[in-house]
């Protein structure tokens, strides 16, 4: 059994996330969440989506990102 790096719970069917070279341990989708989302830059939600990449900064999507003076960035749908 391995134990949940976000809530403790030591249980037998944790799962592994593999991501830039770092392996994370989680007992459910939620502590994922918490952990390994991105958080939006303008309004603070954390990016469970497509989100948006400008220059290294994460936006939810082209409204906030142009709220925080990016220009030129349209939704991708």
């Amino acid at each position: 059994m391995a134990t949940c790096e976000v809530c403790g719970n030591n249980y037998g069917m944790t799962f592994e996330v593999h991501a830039q070279g770092a392996v994370h341990v989680f007992d459910c989708f939620s502590c994922a969440i918490h952990r390994m989302a991105p958080i939006c830059e303008h309004c603070r939600v954390q990016i469970i989506g497509q989100g948006v990449e400008v220059e290294g900064h994460w936006f939810c999507g082209a409204h906030c990102a142009r709220a925080e003076g990016r220009v030129g960035i349209v939704d991708r749908v």
